[in-house]
């Protein structure tokens, strides 16, 4: 098995060592010292709700560390689960039922890139996601991808390999509109070229 290394964060001696015995069931996960947890491949925070403190933690080790984040915690609102996934969290343990194998897998699972959530919040996640797609994106003409229509359209052009003036006879556009849309959506969304912008609409699966 590949060799984790994990930083446990708990709010007293007691929890951080039930947390640690936990871990220590497994062989090739390595539970490293508070002053090392820069360089954790995974962090675990615990914590009976996400009070004020608890979300500045957060998110002060989501820049410091920057390692995917195991929560496990007492109860969680809706509000409160955004605000998680913000700071990089993306596995959630209700504290009543962790166990060894519990911890395990949402610590092996944060490790490889995945995550895990109860079903509720599962829930609760997508809910979410349809409200901001519903009255947010689509009032304004974008979707999930953060791409308007129009552009979607040159960028598949732009993916044929199509320069400026045949994607502007395509569409029926002005040239100039063409390039306001290149110009627009690299700003936008911080691409460096078209080779990037066609590239961000391949992996948000837009072509």
């Amino acid at each position: 098995m590949e060799k984790v290394d994990v930083a446990v964060h708990a709010p007293d001696p007691l929890t951080h060592a039930g947390l640690v015995s936990h871990l220590r069931t497994r062989s090739g996960i390595t539970v490293l010292p508070a002053e090392e947890r820069s360089r954790a491949d995974v962090l675990i925070v615990a914590a009976e709700r996400l009070t004020t403190d608890v979300i500045a933690m957060l998110r002060l080790a989501a820049g410091e560390v920057g390692a995917p984040v195991v929560l496990v915690a007492g109860e969680i609102s809706e509000q409160e689960l955004l605000i998680a996934v913000e700071c990089r969290v993306v596995a959630i343990l209700p504290r009543a039922v962790v166990t060894a194998e519990r911890l395990l897998h949402s610590v092996l699972a944060a490790a490889s890139g995945g995550g895990v959530l109860p079903p509720n919040l599962v829930g609760e996640l997508l809910k979410h996601v349809e409200r901001l797609q519903r009255d947010v994106l689509t009032p304004n003409g974008l979707n999930a991808s953060g791409l308007t229509a129009r552009e979607i359209d040159v960028l598949r052009l732009m993916a044929d390999g199509l320069d400026t003036n045949e994607i502007a006879d395509e569409l029926c556009y002005s040239e100039r509109t063409v390039k306001n849309v290149i110009y627009g959506l690299n700003h936008r969304l911080k691409l460096r070229n078209r080779s990037h912008a066609v590239a961000y609409a391949v992996r948000s699966g837009v072509i």
